[in-house]
């Protein structure tokens, strides 16, 4: 059945590329600037992602290696083409929210902790679902 939400490509249920367009364009600079500025903060050590780093019980080496990576991610989700790392870029961002949110769970610290991770998450999910094609494995 061709108007069966099931079977449906998920192209159809997409809204016009235009705003598509928009909407990637606007979350991706957002996504795009929480790993540029997220990932120099936890090089240069800075709060206050570090001092909570300290707090969960992670080794401070560890700032270092999530600063990278974050930068890293940064360039190659803004980058044109590189659809595969682009894939691997987002799955990182992924990681490290959901990671963060396991984190303070994990130290019974106060549900407020988990809200700016989530709503990076979902933003980085809803980039990733609206890249236009040229994005695209």
């Amino acid at each position: 059945m061709r108007g069966d939400p099931v079977t449906r490509p998920l192209a159809a249920t997409l809204p016009p590329l235009p705003l598509r367009t928009g909407a990637y364009g606007t979350l991706t600079a957002v996504v795009v600037g929480e790993a540029a500025i997220g990932g120099t903060m936890d090089l240069l050590r800075m709060a206050p992602f570090y001092p909570v780093l300290l707090d969960l019980g992670y080794p401070a080496y560890l700032s270092t290696i999530l600063g990278g990576a974050k930068i890293l991610a940064a360039v190659v989700i803004a980058a044109p083409r590189l659809p595969r790392l682009k894939e691997w870029a987002y799955a990182g961002v992924l990681i490290n929210m959901v990671g963060a949110m396991a984190s303070h769970l994990a130290v019974h610290d106060s549900l407020d902790n988990l809200i700016a991770p989530a709503a990076f998450a979902v933003l980085a999910l809803l980039s990733w679902a609206s890249r236009p094609p040229s994005r695209r494995l």
